[in-house]
């Protein structure tokens, strides 16, 4: 009997039928993403031979150009590869493009897996080379048809994590500048010591959310600038600008410790560039306000 013979019921039937056979198709195509040529090759063919429709990568853009184009209900991605990227940016594409896929990264550092299992929140599974390929597609296999995935972490860029926790890096910082006789020296109420820190923070989070080029030119900071007046009528050395300065590079890469799990690092790399190098713009323009205070002071 065709199509056109079935009854509502059947044909509604048939066509569920159709979309689960058409899911699960889409939850059997594996990427799998791995430089060396050989193990690529040879775990490719053990997975089609296991019924899994495989598509292979030998690099980190052939991969994400791969991502964007097509669907993939499997990841299989090799985390140390040269060249620029590695497995976990390849992860972090594939959370994007498609959430639902079960993502599963090979290490070859039996040592790492405890630091990797904190790191790759975005990963279902962290195998250690040599990886058992009956286990490998046993468990693709289970999860597959039990849905039994890790729970998707909600990510969030570094930009929208220093701008939400803005208060408590400043008091990192504070601390540690209360740790240091040289910088307690100068008494000052807190509004004094981190007046110039909201501010500063809002020009590193702007700067992060424009994706400027390194090396372009940074913007000039009013802020920064009478920092360095500021500094220079308190009594501050040169030196006690350079060491509040790397503390507070310091208090920031901590808040960013402390959010480990929920970083998107798709980008960190890049951010933590960026981040360097901010501040270090404003600590040099903090400096020659600072040098231009001492040269009319001593002119005078």
């Amino acid at each position: 009997m065709g199509v056109q013979g079935c009854s509502d019921s059947q044909r509604n039937l048939l066509h569920t039928e159709l979309q689960e056979y058409l899911r699960l198709m889409s939850l059997a195509r594996v990427l799998l993403v791995d430089d060396n040529d050989l193990v690529r090759s040879t775990m490719q063919t053990i997975l089609e031979l296991n019924n899994f429709e495989v598509i292979s990568a030998s690099s980190v853009n052939e991969a994400l150009s791969r991502i964007a184009a097509e669907k993939f209900g499997v990841l299989l991605c090799d985390l140390h590869m040269p060249g620029r990227g590695d497995g976990l940016t390849v992860v972090s594409a594939m959370r994007h493009a498609n959430a639902e896929a079960l993502t599963i990264v090979f290490s070859g550092y039996p040592e790492m897996k405890e630091a990797l299992s904190a790191i790759l929140v975005q990963a279902d599974e962290i195998l250690v080379k040599p990886v058992g390929i009956p286990a490998l597609i046993e468990l693709i296999t289970k999860r597959l048809a039990t849905g039994n995935r890790s729970e998707t972490k909600v990510l969030e860029s570094v930009a929208t994590i220093l701008e939400r926790e803005c208060g408590a890096t400043i008091q990192d910082w504070l601390l540690r500048v209360q740790h240091d006789e040289d910088l307690t020296r100068i008494s000052m109420s807190f509004e004094e010591r981190t007046g110039h820190l909201p501010q500063l923070l809002r020009d590193l989070v702007s700067r992060l959310r424009k994706r400027q080029n390194l090396g372009a030119s940074n913007e000039e900071s009013d802020s920064a600038w009478q920092h360095g007046k500021l500094r220079h009528s308190q009594g501050y050395s040169a030196a006690m600008l350079v060491e509040e300065s790397r503390m507070l590079q310091v208090s920031i890469f901590q808040t960013l410790q402390s959010h480990l799990t929920s970083i998107d690092f798709s980008l960190v790399l890049m951010d933590v560039m960026c981040i360097a190098d901010e501040v270090d713009s404003q600590l040099a323009q903090t400096m020659r306000s600072y040098s231009a205070e001492e040269s009319a002071r001593v002119a005078a």
